[in-house]
């Protein structure tokens, strides 16, 4: 387009340059939110932030936010979406407490490799490093918890940082990523387009496994006499469970699963050793220990599974596949290494290899099996938290997806439910993060919003986030909140126990200044439990329930099931159990992987 005007009689034309629409860095970030496909996100406002909520409230009909009542809250929920869905999780909050409120999430999320993009305001650039109001060096703070993190102080540079954080984020190993910006960049005019594609020379992940490792990895199988798969959170991440399933249907060989990795093969069919490690099974850990062959599939080897270093698989040849090589040969000596995806290399795997001749190790962990089963005693007078377990894994078949806090509950719940596919259990493995389990949830079910979503927590865990009931609410999200109370730290509690000489330091959640300073354990003399959990459930106006009674169990979940099902709204069991009942078997600290303790020894 062009004019004309006349400047002491000479005519001269102007063309107007067509510009793009001006648009600020808050502006930006939506974009990105849009364009990277992101449905939801969580988060809580504040005023370095105001501008990106702005304009997140100005695009609320192209996706969803979700308030919540804590930072913690919206890190949790993030991952739990993150690990129901697949996609990558997003929350975003301010500057300084705001951004530090994320922390325990944003680490939970680092050490189970799960994919999210936290956006944080920042104080102006001009005020960095003065000490002003709300600020917080959360770049720095997030260094080692982070997969990357970025400070943005020039809006020139905020379309290519927030492509390359969604970026980082969902590739490679997953994890999360943090974008600090700073609120005058938030507020500053961008020109530069959002990009396409990303250019980081630095940042290559190989996804394709090297045919000639994956071929030495089929010759020891098909040489191994008493080969274990061991599997991990990796084959989940990779969505690579069908390839795993056509492996052992193909070979038969035995498969042990972390705690990351319950799911990624059905705990249902016979090759299943389910969870192996410091409360795994029996049999996972004795054949582990007894294999010649550890076939090690997106498993990093973390502490809890492997026990004493020095006497894990002492007998093995140890493959490792992972796509990240600084996992590879981190904590066990490895002799045939595979780097690639898991999807990848299974897949390539599957096309050569060959069945190996075990039937004798077949019927040797079967015997295993029989004689080693996980049990529980009942009570006459008491509900005990694995009865609890035991009728959600009748009533839901594996179908439903669980989230768990962390502690007894967690561990009796992975040794007593069914897994039958994957990203239906989530749970806080590597940082073992208490308050984890109803965010994550609420997160799972935003996900899957017709899904039946349960997460059973102690009364320890629940009182850190019971305030997102509110979130849960208000959304009309219908989780199902299972609370097993037994009044202690259960886990801290069972440590001190044994190996303490019972002394519950600490660990009483009905202890009140009027009791005796040295406690001698559970009585009629002890004091009533604070909270009300039911009437902290109904005062979030969700139906609350206790049930003290073994045949209680059953109607009270039905109950549950139906009504959250019929109302969309939460519902809180709180279950009265047995107050020190112990995690069984146990491998102690310090102790070899087939050293286990138990109650019948």
């Amino acid at each position: 387009m062009g004019r004309t005007r006349n400047y002491n009689g000479t005519r001269v034309t102007e063309v107007k340059k067509e510009k793009m629409m001006a648009r600020t860095g808050a502006d930006v970030v939506v974009e990105a939110l849009l364009k990277e496909g992101v449905e939801v996100a969580f988060g809580y406002p504040g005023g370095a932030i105001l501008d990106v909520f702005d304009r997140l409230y100005k695009a609320q009909d192209k996706f969803r936010f979700i308030l919540v009542r804590h930072e913690q809250g919206a890190a949790h929920m993030a991952d739990g979406y993150a690990r129901a869905t697949g996609k990558p999780g997003v929350c975003v909050v301010t500057s300084g407490p705001g951004a530090t409120n994320t922390v325990t999430g944003i680490a939970t999320a680092y050490m189970d490799s799960i994919p999210m993009v936290i956006i944080s305001g920042q104080v102006p650039s001009y005020y960095i490093g003065n000490d002003a109001f709300q600020e917080a060096d959360v770049t720095g703070i997030t260094r080692p918890i982070t997969k990357h993190n970025y400070l943005v102080k020039n809006v020139k540079d905020l379309p290519r940082v927030m492509k390359e954080a969604f970026y980082i984020a969902r590739t490679g190993r997953p994890g999360p990523v943090l974008v600090d910006i700073a609120k005058d960049v938030q507020k500053a005019v961008c020109e530069e387009p959002y990009p396409e594609t990303v250019d980081l020379p630095s940042y290559q992940p190989k996804y394709e496994g090297h045919i000639n490792q994956i071929k030495k990895m089929a010759e020891a199988i098909k040489k191994s006499k008493r080969p274990v798969a061991y599997v991990g959170g990796g084959v989940i991440l990779s969505n690579a469970s069908e390839e795993l399933y056509t492996f052992i249907k193909k070979t038969r060989i035995p498969v042990t699963m972390t705690l990351m990795g319950l799911g990624a093969y059905p705990s249902t069919e016979p090759e299943s050793l389910h969870m192996l490690g410091m409360h795994g099974t029996r049999y996972a850990n004795y054949a582990v220990q007894e294999s010649d062959l550890l076939l090690a599939i997106g498993a990093r080897f973390d502490d809890r599974v492997t026990g004493k270093l020095d006497g894990f698989a002492p007998h093995a040849t140890i493959v490792h596949v992972d796509i990240d090589p600084t996992s590879i040969a981190k904590n066990v000596k490895v002799h045939i290494p595979v780097v690639g995806d898991v999807k990848d290399v299974l897949t390539k795997l599957n096309k050569i290899v060959e069945a190996p001749e075990i039937e004798e190790w077949r019927a040797r962990i079967a015997e295993w099996k029989e004689r080693y089963p996980l049990t529980y005693e009942l009570r006459d007078d008491e509900i005990i938290a694995q009865e609890v377990i035991v009728a959600i894994g009748k009533l839901t078949h594996g179908e439903a997806i669980i989230t768990t806090d962390v502690g007894q509950h967690q561990m009796w719940a992975a040794q007593f439910l069914p897994f039958t596919r994957p990203r239906r259990w989530i749970t806080s493995g590597g940082l073992g993060t208490m308050g984890f389990g109803l965010p994550s949830a609420i997160g799972a079910q935003v996900g899957f919003p017709d899904q039946l979503v349960i997460n059973i927590s102690g009364d320890g865990g629940i009182q850190m986030v019971a305030q997102e009931l509110a979130t849960a609410r208000i959304n009309r999200l219908p989780v199902i909140c299972v609370i097993l109370n037994n009044a202690y730290l259960g886990m801290v509690r069972q440590w001190q126990e044994l190996f303490y000489d019972k002394q519950y330091a600490m660990t009483c959640l009905e202890r009140t200044v009027e009791c005796a300073l040295w406690c001698g354990g559970p009585g009629s003399e002890c004091p009533g439990y604070i909270p009300d959990f039911v009437k902290l459930a109904e005062a979030h106006d969700c139906y609350g329930q206790r049930i003290r009674k073994r045949e209680e169990i059953e109607p009270a979940l039905k109950g549950a099931f139906e009504r959250a099902r019929k109302e969309r709204r939460p519902c809180v069991l709180e279950f009265m159990v047995a107050r020190e009942e112990n995690v069984y078997p146990m491998v102690p600290a310090g102790a070899r992987l087939d050293q286990m303790i138990d109650r019948l020894i």
